[in-house]
């Protein structure tokens, strides 16, 4: 018998990756399909559409997003870096294009519309802004020591410096601000201040952070009417509370096991198979089910974390590290707003919902983990 004695790239790679928090995101995209045929199904149906109308559009989607995370997931560190550079230079022109010419959907200018799609450029920049941030601290670190936030050298003029980066996160952050994006300003500021704080910030820094993050509130809260509405009928019970109400009441009707052909409050439920998801699949499906959903998502932090600790690279720390904060900040946001336990903010749950410029940039985000994972384990 002849003995094999090199192998492939496919074995090695499927031998070398994170092959738990691979196979959690794959079910994740699973599960997503599983209950978007059911949320989606209402969802159309209360736009006059066919009942298959989203999960057809979604299907591309699905496809695309799987290929993305297999194909990235393959690739050394040189190309996602210049994978991540591509991305925040076209999510910049297309944030440009949403200043310059909006187009808006729902009251929000968030989404530049290419005819046969409408993509959300926050959406698009997520992977490009965690893996340039995480390339940042570690060159920073690298070329001003541990000191990064208080040296003087750091703070200079120069294309290593904090300015640079700053006044272009600034920039990117007052324009998705402004669409009006409350929900997707903030995740970006907590992510910032998370990697900032794992990089190294001292803790009597944050409050700086924390004072950033009621400014942009105060200001919403007076100059966004949605906002303002939301934040009083969120602290009162006054005003318009028919979604969350209708999130509550669904997630009641589940019960344990789920009401499954018999679920009739996601029929009246705003934006079942995005924002909501959640609440309709604990309603078809039950408390049991949901909470499993639950347990799946903490393992994905679960194994980001491990990644992070174990890493020998201090970027793929501060990588891991942020998608740990994008990914579990995003989730949150989500739930809270779901269970009534903060205001609204139209934010998807990452893999579950409905959403293609969501879906493509998670799975292009944790394609990139995995592959700088793999490289810095097995190099």
């Amino acid at each position: 018998m002849i003995r094999r004695t090199e192998e492939s790239k496919l074995t090695s790679w499927y031998f070398e990756i994170d092959r738990r928090l691979l196979g959690y995101v794959l079910f994740m995209i699973f599960v997503s399909v599983v209950f978007m045929i059911s949320a989606g199904s209402v969802a159309a149906e209360r736009i006059g559409q066919p009942w298959n109308f989203f999960i057809v559009k979604a299907i591309p989607f699905y496809f695309l997003g799987i290929l993305a995370l297999l194909g990235f997931s393959m690739v050394n560190r040189r190309i996602v870096m210049l994978a991540s550079i591509a991305d925040i230079a076209l999510g910049l022109l297309l944030l440009l294009i949403t200043f310059i010419l909006p187009h808006p959907i729902n009251g929000s200018d968030r989404f530049v519309s290419l005819g046969f799609v409408n993509l959300m450029p926050s959406d698009i920049m997520k992977p490009g802004f965690i893996i340039i941030t995480a390339w940042f601290l570690s060159k920073m670190r690298e070329t001003y020591g541990a000191d990064i936030f208080f040296n003087k050298s750091a703070w200079q003029f120069k294309w290593l410096s904090w300015w640079p980066y700053l006044i272009t996160f600034a920039i990117s952050l007052a324009i998705i601000f402004q669409h009006p994006d409350l929900g997707t300003s903030i995740l970006y500021l907590a992510v910032l201040g998370a990697m900032l704080f794992i990089a190294g910030l001292p803790m009597s820094v944050i409050p700086v952070l924390g004072g950033v993050l009621i400014g942009m509130l105060a200001v919403a809260f007076f100059a966004f009417g949605h906002v303002h509405d939301r934040i009083i009928s969120f602290f009162t019970g006054t005003g318009d509370t028919y979604q969350v109400t209708q999130s509550i009441q669904s997630i009641q009707h589940g019960g344990l096991l789920g009401s499954g052909d018999d679920a009739f409050v996601k029929q009246s439920l705003p934006d079942a198979h995005t924002d909501f998801i959640f609440a309709a699949i604990a309603e078809d499906a039950g408390a049991i089910v949901a909470c499993l959903l639950l347990v799946l998502l903490l393992l994905v932090l679960k194994r980001l974390v491990v990644d992070a600790t174990n890493a020998r690279d201090r970027f793929v720390f501060y990588a891991a590290g942020g998608t740990v904060a994008l990914f579990g900040a995003q989730v949150c946001i989500n739930l809270m707003s779901t269970l009534h336990l903060f205001a609204p903010k139209g934010m998807t749950l990452p893999f579950i919902s409905y959403g293609g410029s969501s879906l493509l940039s998670y799975c292009i985000l944790f394609g990139m983990i995995l592959a700088i994972v793999r490289e810095d384990k097995w190099s």
